[in-house]
């Protein structure tokens, strides 16, 4: 277990520069498999989750590098579709390697997924998406196994825009036979990003970035270069941060157009943004306003951005409102705000937070990744030291947390 230790910092003032997209990376990484040529990704980020990735891939047969935010793949001679529970356990996007080793070789045999104990977030539209396109799937001890001697395109319809499920079933669809049509798929930039990389390689997908993507499946995909799109969420973080201390910064490295959702809360809380190209400046007056968030799929506001939005809303002098629709477990960070001297009360979906207090430093617990931000921005603007137990989870999503915080004036280190 590591620790992160915060003491009170003045506001932040700087700049940062943001890391490529760790949800976008990590279903290319798995979109590799679909190809048989050498591929090369840019901005990359330097995460576990990436590392476990990438031990996925190797253990599947997988020729991979991966240095200075460059990773090289090459997956022409796969000599496993078998992945044990001590991989996949450890992080959700696991399951998206299904979707190209069914496609490709016809069969895979997963353990079912893990990652942050956020809620359930079942497979099970993944599956019904995989079925339509006529593969036959057992589940057993934990394990799926799943086969099809040839996939074949069809219309899948989405109970709900999952983004796992609209990934990994265009990704299958990728080398089926025909075309593939998913309705009320997920429309998120990452959706996007993966749609370029397998059209670069070869693969025949329009649509994505709307509730309708079509697929005509090819017999095969080579290699390519590609750059992967910047963290909205990294880039998210830290304006909330800018705007919570009350402070000044310059975010570089982002699509100021994946922020929209966020920019427009920040603004009506008071904050003034700037873009221009590639970056923005977002600065903080003291006197800030109260707002009501509801998480929803993009492109609405992001359920990865609702716990660190809410430890800005405990400093923001009204009552505000953030109604959870996503995952129901999202406000397990709550009680270690509240440790925080937070006044937030939760009922059911809804965290009710009165913004009129000052938070004060306490040791408290991560529970996951976006917890671990949340209590960081906390931290940031208590008074006080603050201690954040199992501070790894910042790892999983944040490259060089510590280091991009210190160059922005805070006094923090991991331990």
């Amino acid at each position: 277990m590591s620790r992160l230790i915060i003491n009170s910092s003045k506001p932040i003032d700087g700049e940062v520069s943001v890391s490529g997209s760790k949800n976008s990376a990590l279903p290319i990484l798995s979109a590799c498999l679909l190809t048989e040529g050498n591929v090369i990704l840019s901005n990359i980020p330097d995460l576990s989750d990436i590392d476990v990735m990438i031990q996925i891939l190797s253990n599947l047969g997988c020729k991979i590098t991966f240095e200075n935010s460059t990773l090289t793949a090459n997956a022409k001679n796969i000599t496993n579709i078998c992945l044990p529970y001590d991989l996949t356990g450890r992080i959700r996007a696991s399951f998206l390697v299904v979707g190209p080793l069914l496609a490709r070789f016809g069969h895979a045999s997963v353990s079912l997924p893990g990652g942050c104990t956020i809620g359930t977030r079942p497979v099970d539209l993944h599956l019904k998406g995989f079925k339509s396109l006529g593969a036959k799937y057992t589940i057993s001890d934990g394990k799926i196994d799943i086969e099809c001697k040839s996939l074949k395109g069809a219309r899948i319809y989405l109970d709900f825009p999952s983004v796992g499920a609209t990934q990994n079933i265009m990704m299958a669809a990728s080398l089926a036979e025909g075309e593939t049509i998913i309705e009320n798929c997920a429309s998120e930039p990452e959706i996007s990003d993966l749609a370029d990389f397998i059209n670069k390689c070869g693969g025949r997908i329009t649509g994505a970035g709307s509730d309708k993507i079509i697929i005509n499946g090819v017999k095969s995909l080579g290699g390519c270069s590609h750059t992967v799109i910047p963290d909205r969420i990294e880039a998210g973080t830290f304006m909330i941060a800018a705007v919570a201390s009350g402070g000044k910064i310059r975010v570089k490295n982002i699509n100021p157009s994946h922020l929209t959702s966020v920019s427009s809360k920040l603004t009506e809380i008071g904050a003034q943004i700037t873009e221009f190209g590639d970056e923005l400046s977002i600065f903080s007056p003291k006197i800030k306003k109260s707002t009501d968030i509801k998480t929803m799929p993009y492109p609405g506001f992001p359920t990865d951005m609702q716990s660190q939005f809410a430890s800005l809303l405990c400093l923001v002098g009204g009552t505000s409102v953030i109604t959870e629709t996503i995952f129901e477990n999202r406000f397990m960070y709550v009680p270690e705000l509240v440790r925080m001297n937070a006044k937030i009360k939760v009922d059911g979906r809804c965290a009710v937070i009165d913004g009129s207090g000052e938070l004060v430093g306490a040791e408290v617990n991560a529970t996951d990744l976006r917890s671990a931000a949340a209590l960081a921005i906390a931290g940031i603007c208590a008074k006080g030291k603050t201690v954040i137990n199992n501070s790894e989870f910042l790892n999983r999503g944040y490259s060089d947390f510590c280091k991009k915080m210190s160059m922005l004036g805070v006094d923090i280190y991991q331990e």
